[in-house]
């Protein structure tokens, strides 16, 4: 009987420690005003991604999403140049290639927030030719940072181009929505 809880306990310690593995959960300050992101990362092809805000002047029910694959990280900077702190997500697809994304809101003077959209590698020309996956973001000084990993397509074997890097600035959009504009697009290439 002892040897039968011995082992239950083991299993349900085990179980335990493996979902809080995968748990993302963290909070995003700068200053009084940020956000709450919290996603248990069970599934890679379903998720609920739970956002909170903190410190808004009018209080916000949290926001819930369902995104395809897991969070791995979350940032806030000032992307829109408004003075508030608004929030991105980072979420990569469970596959092999780890293709990723983003989610990102705006703080509307911190009493409203709204969508920004990131748009796909696939649907711009210029990047996705190669595309490869392994996708990697980083937020510097509101300006969102994307790196992936690029297939040579084009048979040069001077320059071979092995990443690219693509920098993205949040603008308003024609019906007033905010959206990632590609700034800039540098190839890395193999030394």
């Amino acid at each position: 009987m002892y040897k039968i809880f011995l082992f239950i306990a083991t299993l349900f310690i085990f179980t335990n420690a493996h979902a809080q593995k995968n748990k993302f959960d963290t909070t995003v300050k700068i200053g009084k005003n940020g956000f709450r992101i919290l996603c248990s990362n069970k599934s890679a092809t379903k998720n609920t991604l739970r956002i909170s805000p903190i410190g808004f002047e009018e209080v916000l029910d949290e926001i819930n999403i369902d995104i395809k694959g897991k969070v791995y990280g979350a940032e806030i900077d000032d992307l829109n140049k408004d003075g508030f702190n608004d929030l991105v997500v980072y979420i990569v697809l469970d596959d092999k290639k780890n293709k990723g994304t983003v989610i990102a809101i705006a703080s509307d003077e911190n009493k409203r927030i709204m969508p920004i959209t990131f748009p796909e590698v696939v649907s711009n020309e210029k990047l996705k030719n190669g595309y490869d996956g392994n996708d990697s973001f980083k937020l510097l000084n509101g300006t969102l940072t994307h790196r992936f990993a690029v297939i040579d397509t084009t048979q040069n074997t001077e320059q071979i181009i092995i990443a690219r890097q693509v920098l993205y600035t949040v603008i308003k959009g024609e019906y007033g929505n905010w959206k990632f504009k590609v700034q800039r697009i540098v190839d890395i290439f193999k030394q």
